[in-house]
């Protein structure tokens, strides 16, 4: 299980940069314009900073705060877990270790990913039933854990490529499934 998990993710992330500049600024904007169907005035939006061949979230982050969402990002501790502050633009982004990108903002503590109605996920696929395949850091595992103590229940949908949705993921017990796929074709019913 363990092999082919790690088999497919060295599969996954190799057609990932494979991918043109070309490509991905045009997927990037591509998610983008399916911000107003994930969030409007009022929602709270957790989500991230995209990282090198990672599906572009730039250009999604900048139109779901266009379209009225608060939009929270990840501030990553020492221990892998994740801390949360509010995204005020793309100039109130900073360098972070890792090269990820972190606002600058005051930290909200672990606990306010809870009061998310839609948690964006990275992932490197998942499957029709909604099961998603992750870096395999634990960072995002942790955020699933931490809502389901809080008994919360917000959408939960993974941000891809369209070739990274797939007919089945290796899983394990502790995976949970997630509600949406969101490619650049699209937002997609999982389960």
């Amino acid at each position: 299980m363990h092999n082919e998990k790690s088999d497919l993710r060295s599969r996954l992330l190799t057609r990932r940069r494979a991918r043109s500049a070309e490509g991905r600024a045009e997927a990037a904007r591509a998610l983008a314009g399916h911000a107003g169907e994930l969030a409007g005035p009022g929602a709270t939006v957790a989500a991230y900073v995209s990282v090198g061949a990672e599906p572009g979230t730039r250009p999604l982050l900048d139109a779901l705060r266009a379209a009225g969402a608060r939009v929270l990002l990840p501030v990553l501790l020492p221990d892998n877990d994740l801390d949360w502050a509010e995204y005020a633009g793309p100039e109130a982004l900073a360098p972070a270790g890792r090269g990820l990108l972190e606002p600058v903002g005051p930290r909200l503590g672990p606990e306010a990913v809870t009061a998310a109605s839609l948690v964006l996920l990275p992932g490197l696929a998942v499957d029709r039933a909604g099961l998603r395949l992750g870096r395999g850091g634990g960072s995002y595992d942790r955020v699933l854990a931490r809502l389901e103590r809080a008994g919360v229940r917000p959408v939960l949908a993974v941000l891809l490529y369209e070739d990274e949705v797939l007919d089945r993921v290796p899983d394990e017990p502790h995976d949970r499934p997630v509600d949406l796929a969101v490619t650049p074709a699209g937002v997609r019913r999982l389960g």
